[in-house]
């Protein structure tokens, strides 16, 4: 479309002899051009015709210029218009741009001058037609990545709800294997029945994790002003109760509150929380945080933040994907599908969430939120 000989050009001047002459020219620059003298025929051919460019005269008897170019674009959205006129006003340009034309030149001109206007026109036709075709297969494949995320979580929820009871009879007739007949089973024979009973317990807690996670990307957000401070709290005092035997210092900022889904905020703070806890299990002080910092764009940003087993910056691209661990099953038990459940809770609530660390030295996730709606009390438990 940037050669003369594969544009289309549609002139009208009411005046035949201009027309005539300006449409020799044209052609003999290797333009394919139409010419008219009515707005009206002109009109009537782009019903049936297709052009590139239309180049029109401002001042017409029958309709000027810019009630042309209005309608020739009604008729053809893609038609890029420059008008020409004797009158060069900035009131005139400001009124044929609001119509549609790109550019406008004044009479008399010389070729000189018309052939880049025209070529600038073609050249901005072309890239605006390509911005339509790139943002039709955007949308198109985002439909299809749309269905295709749809289709797998359906199939991840179906699965994972089926595994549940074939794994329950193999941990009941491995129960009743060691009740019934341990004292017949050598001591290897009671460690394999003790591996499979293991075996059940970690294949549980990966179908719970999935189901959690294929629940939150099927869930609807429900807004609301939550406490994430009284959630921290609570989280936290549930983990110490858990494990009496350990200590570890505790430091919640007070007052923390967002506008979003209380249900999935608990899931994102027990992920968060959870793995500080864990992961500070052979810290011999552990020290777990949570408060918020405002970014340097005005953006206040929570955290979670521990001095525990930390990890390799170089590998943080991996902490979001499903079953992607950093330490293994020996050092730190886990599933490796809790942090993707927070990364899709917090996109689903337009927010981010991105990680600091060094080996060693501790952890840092920072994420980002929406601030709580005017005047609504928050949520004080989100169980």
């Amino acid at each position: 479309m940037n050669s003369p000989a594969q544009a289309r050009l549609l002139v009208v001047d009411d005046e035949a002899p201009h027309l005539k002459a300006l449409c020799d020219t044209l052609t003999s620059q290797g333009y394919a051009v139409t010419g008219f003298t009515s707005a009206r025929e002109t009109l009537a051919t782009l019903h049936d015709r297709s052009f590139d460019l239309v180049l029109t005269d401002l001042m017409m008897p029958e309709m000027d210029g810019i009630a042309l170019l209005h309608a020739a674009r009604e008729i053809d959205p893609r038609l890029v218009g420059v008008v020409m006129t004797g009158h060069g006003t900035i009131d005139t340009a400001v009124a044929a741009m609001k119509q549609g034309a790109l550019d406008y030149i004044l009479k008399p001109f010389k070729l000189s001058t018309l052939i880049p206007v025209l070529a600038r026109a073609l050249a901005v036709r072309r890239l605006r037609i390509e911005n339509e075709t790139l943002q039709q297969h955007l949308r198109i494949r985002t439909r299809e990545l749309e269905i295709a995320n749809k289709e797998l979580e359906t199939f991840s929820y179906s699965v994972s709800h089926d595994l549940r009871a074939p794994l329950r009879a193999i941990d009941g007739f491995t129960q009743l294997l060691i009740g019934n007949l341990g004292d017949r089973l050598d001591e290897e024979g009671r460690g394999f029945a003790v591996h499979v009973r293991e075996g059940v317990a970690r294949m549980q807690a990966l179908i719970e994790d999935l189901l959690r996670l294929a629940r939150t990307t099927r869930t609807e957000v429900h807004r609301m002003a939550v406490d994430l401070s009284l959630l921290a709290s609570d989280i936290s005092k549930k983990l110490q109760a858990a494990e009496p035997g350990r200590t570890a210092d505790w430091l919640i900022a007070p007052n923390l509150v967002v506008g979003a889904d209380p249900g999935l905020l608990r899931v994102v703070m027990e992920n968060l929380l959870s793995n500080a806890w864990k992961y500070t299990a052979k810290t011999p002080r552990a020290r777990i945080e949570f408060g918020v910092e405002v970014q340097p764009d005005g953006t206040p940003a929570y955290y979670v933040r521990d001095n525990g087993a930390g990890f390799d910056m170089g590998q943080a691209h991996r902490l979001f994907g499903p079953f992607q661990r950093l330490h293994s099953e020996r050092e730190f038990p886990g599933t490796g599908v809790g942090l993707a459940t927070v990364q899709r809770i917090i996109n689903k609530h337009g927010g981010r969430i991105w990680p600091e660390a060094a080996p060693g030295q501790g952890a840092t996730f920072r994420f980002t939120l929406p601030p709580p709606p005017a005047e609504a009390p928050p949520a004080a438990d989100a169980a």
